[in-house]
């Protein structure tokens, strides 16, 4: 049992909803295109995970970071069916394949093989599966399951964080890395009344651009 697709976009964060806007512009047709994630919801902005997710007042929530939300000042138009239709003007239906791991890629016969044994077959496939999180055994520590020890990567992650942070406020929080993303992270620790030491291997922090 299988499903076909002319266009395949694997992944389900920033690039890939920009990905599906674009072919939205050139009009794509319902059922020619899916979005294959291994997220239970619709490709989101991640870069609201370290910014406005973790905010103690008034912190962003879907749908309002779903990507493509305003883009070229129009609504994003979401329904609750397998069609995202990612703003008013574009209205062709995009089929979301959500909760969904992808373990192989046949490139010769054009077949993603699931988790679960489906096969989805395509004529053009983008992988816009982006970076993984790097996990504290694979820099010599354990304790990655500890349940003080978060990540930040996806929704899921962001609000394990949140939680963490209600239940341990006036608490101490070591934060691993002092990138874009560490340094957000710390300040918003701090906004949560959470005091915060940085560990990272250069003489300073670095906000890339």
């Amino acid at each position: 049992m299988g499903r076909d697709f002319v266009y395949v976009i694997l992944g389900g964060g920033v690039a890939a909803g920009y990905a599906a806007l674009e072919f939205t512009k050139k009009g794509v047709s319902n059922g020619e295109l899916c979005i294959i994630s291994d997220e239970l919801v619709a490709p989101y902005e991640r870069p609201a995970l370290s910014k406005g997710f973790l905010l103690p007042q008034a912190p962003a929530r879907l749908p309002g970071f779903h990507t493509c939300v305003g883009a070229n000042e129009e609504r994003l138009c979401w329904n609750d069916g397998p069609g995202l239709l990612f703003s008013i003007k574009y209205t062709s239906g995009i089929e979301l394949i959500l909760g969904t791991r992808v373990i192989s890629a046949d490139t010769r016969r054009k077949r993603l093989l699931t988790a679960t044994g489906e096969t989805i077959s395509y004529k053009f496939l983008i992988i816009a599966t982006g970076a993984r999180v790097l996990k504290l055994e694979e820099i010599g520590i354990n304790g990655s399951n500890a349940e003080n020890v978060c990540y930040l990567r996806d929704l899921a992650d962001a609000t394990k964080l949140v939680n963490i942070m209600r239940m341990y406020t006036g608490g101490h929080a070591i934060v691993i890395g002092g990138g874009y993303i560490g340094m957000e992270c710390a300040a918003s620790l701090v906004m949560n009344k959470i005091n915060v030491t940085m560990v990272f291997p250069g003489s300073y922090c670095s906000k890339h651009f």
